[in-house]
């Protein structure tokens, strides 16, 4: 679906145009609960097939609200001065991987924690929704009239 205002377009992004989007941005928003209430936290990040990983701290707020729960994650990328870009979420269920031998293989991905820890772990994220959008400049030439 796609809808005009002044001269932007917002597009509706497929999942496969999603997927190709989201590891092509460099940081994050990862939404959780904490203490029964939402929180969100930017964060560093990698995909490795369908899930997200994010690295934390082993005792961080985003480590507990994680285990086990849905969460979302959010990336994206804009212009301000045009007010154009696009976004991705991705919502799916979550798993804790703390194991220093599944640690250190992740390691290998290039991720590295936001904010510093002793001791870090990451949450996968499955993917198991995935969208997102677009709002683009609608500046382009117009058609000729077929009378002039």
């Amino acid at each position: 679906m796609t809808t005009a205002e002044g001269e932007r377009l917002l597009d509706v992004l497929d999942e496969a145009e999603c997927r190709r989007l989201l590891p092509t941005a460099c940081m994050g928003r990862v939404a959780f609960t904490e203490g029964a209430m939402p929180a969100i936290q930017p964060a560093a990040f990698t995909v490795s097939g369908n899930d997200v990983l994010i690295p934390t701290g082993l005792g961080s707020k985003m480590a507990a609200g994680s285990r086990g729960a849905v969460l979302a994650f959010e990336v994206d990328d804009y212009d301000l001065t045009e007010r154009t870009g696009w976004n991705v979420t991705v919502i799916g269920p979550s798993r804790l991987i703390s194991d220093p031998i599944h640690v250190t293989a992740l390691n290998a991905l290039g991720a590295r924690p936001w904010s510093p820890a002793t001791t870090h772990c990451y949450i996968a994220l499955h993917m198991a929704v995935v969208r997102g959008r677009r709002i683009s400049s609608s500046r382009r030439p117009s058609p000729r009239s077929p009378h002039g």
